[in-house]
């Protein structure tokens, strides 16, 4: 594919190459797909460009020779006279084809590329920068002092002394779309006074762009400030009051927009729309029966006219194109209808959707926290019955340490009266302790006492590991009142002496938990 590209380059010559070059700079389109489209349009770059953007329709070129070839030949007829009239009757009755709309180009305006001069050929032709900026001093001395000349003197002594070849420009500078328009919109204020007409502050490819969006008409008005009929049409036709009434009526759907062609951008719109008379006025729409794309130019208004001739030939491009455009609008209508129907119903969907994922998510949650919970009450379950093993593990192995009671004949004995809760089934107790027994000894008695009660309760066991027992009860002095804590220190010859009546009172859970 490479060898193919070189070989098409190096067969065209040295401006269409340039032209190419300029083409993909703007367009981006493939060589081999620019080669052709350039050739069809004659190597020039802004028809090829308004082809590349707005469509390309039949080429006259290449029609002709096929249209030469296969020309019908129409065959002898024989009819008699009321034939004859009944042909022009039927004739008459047809539909009129419409006549193809002329398709309006894109004009897009090309900037000029600055580059830097080297500087040894910037010394070389000092000389003639030199001369050429004296020159220009002149010229603009001239120009200044001829500013105090009446208008159709300046006029045509400007025109005069600048070539043709710069007329389109006028020594104005080269600027983007919207400051030529914004300036245009200036002067024109400035030369007419202060007028209605909405002008397009933007380029002409965007106003044709915007009209082509809006389904609107585009009248686009080129001025020549060289013109003898620019002035008197401007003030007696452009700024009558019926036509800026008719394009300021928001129901005619009017964009206008208007150019000087002493600038670059309305130089090449007049060049790209074959304006050989000013002032010139065009109306461009979209022709929807022609290209669902394609914006036409639908009438031409050329030289100097009256405000009603103006007007009528506005209203009948508008009468003529109008149907289509509104149909086209319909259209859209119901494609926007259609497309908001569909946005609301997706809208609802994902709601629902979402309302669905909300309780989806709940019910998970919810699952979730039965299932922690089961969890913890199984695993708190869980431990309360390890907790129970190693106690009753524990009272197993604290019985087996539990000193015997001391015989009856000991001396420093301590006699103790333990009446126990109803939930032990015991009553009231009475049993002997050594005075130097503890008083924890005395809760662990408490503790085991229903094992030492039991007959062949179990005499070896070991202590559980890691289990520190809490008792569930406390004892205490009935007369005075006095609580006795589980002491290894203390023992019952210090708080008894010789004996006492005691009460063994069990703990409640929540009052543990208070204390």
């Amino acid at each position: 594919m490479a060898s193919g590209g070189e070989l098409e380059l190096s067969r065209l010559s040295a401006s269409q190459q340039a032209a190419l070059q300029q083409y993909t700079d703007v367009t981006s389109q493939d060589i081999k797909d620019a080669i052709p489209l350039l050739e069809r349009s004659q190597w020039n770059v802004q028809i090829a460009i308004a082809k590349f953007f707005d469509g390309e329709g039949p080429d006259p070129l290449a029609e002709a020779p096929a249209a030469q070839v296969n020309v019908p030949r129409t065959t002898a007829r024989h009819q008699n006279l009321h034939e004859s009239f009944l042909d022009a009757d039927s004739r008459a009755y047809q539909p009129s084809r419409r006549p193809q709309a002329e398709p309006a180009p894109r004009v897009v305006p090309q900037l000029p590329v600055l580059y830097r001069t080297p500087f040894l050929v910037s010394i070389l032709f000092a000389p003639f920068r030199l001369g050429y900026e004296i020159f220009s001093g002149i010229f603009g001395l001239l120009f200044y002092l001829a500013s105090f000349l009446p208008r159709s003197l300046r006029s045509r002594f400007v025109a005069s002394s600048i070539p043709k070849g710069l007329r389109q420009t006028d020594g104005r500078r080269v600027t983007l779309p919207m400051e030529t328009a914004q300036r245009f919109k200036r002067d024109f204020e400035e030369e007419y006074g202060t007028h209605s007409l909405p002008f397009f502050e933007g380029g002409h490819a965007q106003a044709l762009d915007t009209a082509k969006k809006d389904l609107k008409f585009l009248l686009t008005v080129l001025l020549s400030p060289e013109h003898d009929d620019t002035e008197s049409f401007v003030r007696n036709t452009l700024l009558s009051p019926e036509v800026a009434n008719f394009i300021n009526d928001p129901n005619n759907n009017m964009i206008i927009w208007g150019g000087n062609v002493l600038d670059s951008e309305a130089y090449q719109v007049a060049r790209e729309y074959n304006c050989v008379k000013f002032p010139f006025s065009c109306v461009v729409c979209l022709t929807p029966k022609e290209g669902s794309t394609r914006m036409g130019i639908v009438k031409r208004l050329v030289g100097p006219m009256t405000p009603e001739s103006y007007l009528t030939g506005i209203q009948s491009a508008i009468t003529k194109y109008g149907p289509d455009l509104n149909g086209v609008r319909a259209e859209r209508a119901a494609q926007e209808m259609a497309r908001s129907l569909r946005s609301q119903q997706d809208s609802a969907y994902e709601r629902s959707l979402a309302a669905d994922r909300e309780r989806a998510r709940q019910k998970r949650e919810a699952a979730a926290a039965a299932a922690a919970a089961e969890k913890r009450a199984q695993e708190e379950a869980e431990a309360a019955a390890r907790q129970q093993r190693l106690r009753q593990e524990w009272r197993e192995w604290r019985a087996t340490t539990l000193a015997p009671e001391p015989d009856t004949g000991e001396k420093d004995v301590a006699r103790l009266a333990l009446n126990m809760p109803p939930s032990y089934g015991a009553g009231r107790v009475i049993r002997r302790f050594a005075s130097q027994t503890t008083l924890e000894e005395v809760y662990a008695f408490v503790e085991c006492y229903d094992l030492l009660r039991e007959q062949g309760a179990r005499k070896s066991a070991e202590k559980p590991e890691g289990y520190e027992h809490k008792y569930g009860f406390r004892i205490a002095s009935v007369m005075p009142r006095e609580t006795f804590e589980p002491s290894t220190s203390t023992t019952v010859g210090e708080k008894m002496g010789r004996g006492g009546n005691l009460v063994v009172e069990e703990i409640d859970p929540d009052e543990e938990e208070d204390e």
